[in-house]
């Protein structure tokens, strides 16, 4: 028990606001090295709020034998407000059910990378290879993360034959979801141009708002999929209205919105586009979209089993196969090997007082090492 709270503690006092890099990345070098990874580091772009940082570490094992990948990122979302003690100071309570662990990254995801940590501790190297992608690029862009680590890897020919992601699945529980894909992401800007006026004199003008506005009731009105096997039904939902007008008696020239689709396998991101650009066409309305990543599916079998037969070894539960949720980094590691997802509660994370049970550290553990082992044979 101490040495997954101490690792997640050292790694939660590591502030890593995202984009990370520096010394959240030295804490985790330091706690690999001496396990026997070739780490290396290098820095992959740079956003407006600083240079991205991503890390592949790397056990070899016997020639031939399989590898198994873990993959996770030490960047964090802002804290906010309102925290009851320090978010970047580790802080350990007793409460009833047990001690929690308070602390950004606790849950989302410094706490599944230090259980990984400890669980490979207790696996010798003739198992097999083992290996972490670990990025500083996932709570934003996405940009300069995972996808040249991805370059990276397969560069130096070290493609794993299984990942796993340790992205916060559990929903009531520790062990009652893993993930074995995720919806398609897409962003939309619409833009509606007329020609600014005078309101008193309107067949000078052309007002662009009720032409957005009767797009967007099109839009919001269509039912896109009633589901899927797999997935739950696409959904999409306008984010953003403006149009920033501060005169009360002139007609504007321009209103914008933005809408998002989350999308399962019924659609592609570039179709849905293509369709919002058509309907927006006959409303005079110009679509601008970034795609973040396809709908996916690693479909129930080995992969599935192995993670569900850890988890039900150290919880006695059976966990559900599940699609739901936002976007990971999985969608882009499904195109090295197989991946699925598994992870701690997700009830805290992103909020203030995120907090991890202590014992689900200690259990997580358990079963990511049983995942490993498995992965491994």
């Amino acid at each position: 028990m101490t040495d997954v709270v101490s690792r997640t503690a050292a790694l939660i006092e590591a502030p890593s606001i995202t984009p990370a890099t520096g010394a959240v990345f030295d804490v985790l070098e330091a706690m690999l090295a001496p396990l026997g990874f070739a780490v290396h580091r290098f820095l992959a772009g740079e956003l407006p709020e600083g240079p991205v940082e991503n890390l592949f570490a790397i056990r070899q094992g016997p020639a031939g034998s399989r590898h198994f990948a873990f993959a996770g990122h030490l960047d964090v979302v802002p804290p906010g407000e309102g925290w009851s003690s320090a978010p970047f100071t580790a802080d350990v309570r007793d409460v009833p059910g047990g001690p929690l662990l308070y602390g950004r990254g606790a849950v989302d995801m410094k706490g599944a990378i230090a259980a990984m940590v400890c669980a490979v501790e207790q696996i010798p190297a003739e198992v097999g290879t083992l290996s972490f992608i670990i990025t500083g690029d996932e709570e934003g862009p996405a940009k300069y993360g995972t996808v040249p680590l991805i370059e990276h890897i397969r560069a130096i020919g070290a493609i794993p034959d299984f990942c796993l992601v340790g992205e916060p699945t559990s929903v009531h529980r520790l062990g009652d979801m893993i993930k074995i894909g995720r919806r398609g992401s897409v962003n939309m800007w619409l833009t509606a141009k007329g020609a600014q006026g005078h309101v008193a004199y309107p067949h000078l003008a052309d007002n662009p708002i009720p032409r957005l506005v009767a797009l967007l009731a099109e839009l919001d009105a269509l039912v896109l999929d009633e589901g899927s096997e797999w997935f739950q039904p696409s959904n999409l939902e306008v984010t953003d209205l403006e149009v920033g007008n501060r005169a009360t008696n002139v007609i504007p020239a321009e209103a914008r919105a933005r809408l998002s689709i989350r999308y399962n396998d019924h659609h592609t991101g570039q179709a849905l586009v293509d369709r919002v650009t058509e309907i927006g066409a006959r409303h005079r309305t110009e679509v601008r979209a970034t795609l973040h990543g396809e709908a996916f599916i690693t479909l129930p079998g080995a992969q599935s089993a192995l993670v569900a037969a850890a988890v039900e070894a150290e919880t006695g539960l059976m966990p559900e196969l599940s699609t739901t949720g936002g976007t990971s980094d999985a969608r882009f590691l499904r195109a090295l090997c197989p991946v699925i997802e598994f992870g701690l509660t997700n009830a805290t994370m992103h909020k203030t007082d995120e907090a991890v049970a202590v014992d689900d550290l200690v259990v997580l553990t358990r079963i990511y090492r049983r995942i490993a082992i498995s992965a491994l044979s």
